[in-house]
C-alpha cells in the first residue's frame, strides 16, 4: 500500500478536484483497491462523491473514539471507498496537539492494508495536520498555479519539507495562451500539466470525477497521465 497526499499551502489551487480525479484513475483505470481520506473540513471530496455534507465523527476516528472502519463507505466508483469529512475536522489541529501523538494519522494510515492506494486531501496552511500528513505518505503532490505566489507557494512547502517526503509538483490551471503559463511551462517541462478546463467546473455539476463524464477530454487524459507519472515515482521509490 502506498499514501499519496494532495497538499497546498494555498487555497484555491485545484486540490480537490484533483484528489477526486486521481482516486477514479487509480481505482478505475489502474483497479487499485483505492481509499480517499477527505481531511479538509470543507469536505468538497466528500460532496462531490455522493457523501454527506455535514456531520460531527470524522475527528472522533483521530481520538480512537470511533474505529477507522465505522466511517469507511463505498462509492458508486468500483474499487473506489472514502473516508469522508465534516465539520468536526475544524478542531483537528487542536486534538492533534492535545493528544500529542506525533504519528497518530501515520498508523491509521499503516492500519489500512485493504487498500492498494490511499489519497488524503489536505486542508491549506502549515498546521498540525500537515505535520501528521508529511510522517504519513510515501509522496507529496502539490498543484500549482502557473503564478508567483504560487510557486512561492511551492518553495515555502519544499523548504519546510526539507527532503523528508518525495514532492511532486503539477501545474494546474494551465492556460498555454497567456504568456506567464506558457513560460512557467517551459522552465520545468518535467512536471505534468492540468489545463485550465470547464469541464473541471463541471464535476459540481455531476458530482463525479471526470473521467466518469468526459473521457475523452484533455483534461481527463490529463489526469490519466498524472496518475501514471505518480505510479511510475512510487515504483521507482522517489
Amino acid at each position: 500500500m502506498a499514501a499519496i497526499a494532495i497538499y497546498s499551502l494555498k487555497g484555491g489551487v485545484g486540490k480537490t478536484s484533483m484528489t477526486v480525479n486521481l482516486a477514479w484513475c487509480a481505482a478505475s483505470l489502474c483497479a487499485r483497491r483505492t481509499l480517499l481520506w477527505d481531511l479538509d473540513p470543507q469536505a468538497a471530496s466528500t460532496w462531490l462523491l455522493g457523501g454527506p455534507a455535514a456531520g460531527d465523527q470524522a475527528q472522533a476516528i483521530f481520538s480512537r473514539d470511533i474505529a477507522v472502519d465505522r466511517l469507511v463507505r463505498r462509492t458508486d466508483i468500483p474499487q473506489l471507498s472514502m473516508i469522508g469529512a465534516d465539520e468536526s475536522l475544524r478542531g483537528l489541529d487542536l486534538l492533534f496537539h492535545e493528544l500529542d501523538k506525533k504519528k497518530r494519522l501515520g498508523k491509521l494510515v499503516e492500519g489500512l492494508d485493504g487498500y492498494d492506494r490511499v489519497l488524503l486531501d489536505c486542508p491549506p496552511g502549515l498546521t498540525e495536520t500537515t505535520e501528521q500528513v508529511l510522517r504519513a505518505v510515501d509522496l507529496i503532490v502539490v498543484p500549482v498555479v502557473p503564478s508567483a505566489l504560487s510557486t512561492r507557494a511551492l518553495e515555502v512547502v519544499d523548504g519546510h519539507v526539507r527532503g523528508r517526503v518525495p514532492i511532486m509538483p503539477v501545474h494546474v490551471m494551465v492556460d498555454r495562451r497567456r504568456r506567464l503559463h506558457a513560460e512557467a511551462v517551459a522552465a520545468h517541462p518535467d512536471w505534468p500539466v492540468i489545463p485550465m478546463a470547464s469541464v473541471v467546473e463541471a464535476m459540481g455539476e455531476h458530482r463525479a470525477p471526470i473521467g466518469a463524464f468526459a473521457p475523452k477530454s484533455a483534461a481527463a487524459q490529463s489526469y490519466a497521465a498524472l496518475w501514471r507519472a505518480i505510479e511510475h515515482r512510487l515504483a521507482a521509490g522517489q
